[in-house]
């Protein structure tokens, strides 16, 4: 999943796709270096992020849906949004996927817009909001594993109920999203554990701060080796399971592709 956000304020690269000519160049790219899917953003969802308005987002992302899909007819579009205004917008113009970072929670006409569409949706774990997660440096989990696991089956259950096929729902435990270091650490040491969740799964590690709590590194642009060594460290936890299927949510495209290629060609022997 090639991330392409239309926002000024992401915190990895906002600002630097923000008219559709350049939005659509940035697809283009990241198609071309190996991304099967696009997830295309209008509001940023970092940590202290204040809400955008559904016209404000539809505004910035419906050009670029509209221009990709005529450029690209065959690539997967998802679209990063909490709100069924901007989710119905961008699936009646050619978007295939909701990744929606409240796992249908913030509103609750979303189940509806997405099942009507026959759409795929990615469901993520995410403690508090955007503008509160990470408020007083984070939430506290009496078990973050448990819990995860336990919300991530339980909004999966409500979709499948809710007239979503199981067969189009991921799930995404959401590093970075209401965790502290600790918590994204131990996500990324068990990270096998979700497999058994029995759905797709995405690895939304990338350029996330936790890497640069590790590293050093502040600036989240120079923190694509570790975005890397994380993608990869869960592809040798997919590998222990015959029908995982890993989607691996990155800024670096190019090089995850090149990086995927060979350790999938060294695990198969």
């Amino acid at each position: 999943m090639g991330i392409l956000n239309v926002t000024p304020d992401s915190f990895s690269d906002g600002g630097e796709f923000l008219s559709t000519k350049q939005a659509v160049e940035r697809g283009s790219e990241l198609i071309a270096d190996g991304a099967d899917i696009l997830d295309i953003g209008a509001e940023s969802t970092r940590p202290g992020a204040a809400a955008v308005s559904a016209e404000i987002q539809t505004e910035r992302v419906v050009p670029v849906i509209v221009a990709i899909r005529h450029e690209n007819p065959t690539v997967v579009i998802s679209v990063d949004t909490r709100l069924a205004l901007v989710a119905r917008a961008a699936l009646g113009v050619g978007a295939d996927m909701i990744n929606d970072t409240s796992a249908l929670r913030d509103d609750s006409e979303m189940c509806g817009v997405i099942a009507d569409a026959g759409a795929a949706v990615v469901l993520m774990h995410r403690k508090g909001t955007p503008l509160t997660m990470q408020q007083d440096g984070g939430p506290m989990y009496a078990d973050v594993l448990k819990e995860i696991l336990d919300f991530l089956q339980e909004r999966r259950d409500f979709a499948v109920a809710a007239v979503i096929p199981a067969a189009k729902i991921l799930l995404d435990p959401g590093l970075g999203f209401g965790k502290r270091f600790e918590h994204n650490l131990s996500i990324m040491r068990h990270f096998d554990r979700f497999f058994e969740l029995g759905q797709p799964m995405v690895l939304g590690a990338s350029r996330k701060t936790f890497i640069g709590q590790i590293t050093g590194v502040t600036a989240p642009n120079e923190r694509d080796a570790g975005s890397l060594a994380s993608a990869m460290h869960g592809m040798n936890f997919a590998h222990q399971y015959p029908s995982a299927v890993l989607n691996l949510r990155v800024h670096e495209v190019k090089g995850t592709t090149q990086a995927v290629q060979v350790l999938k060609s060294l695990q198969s022997g």
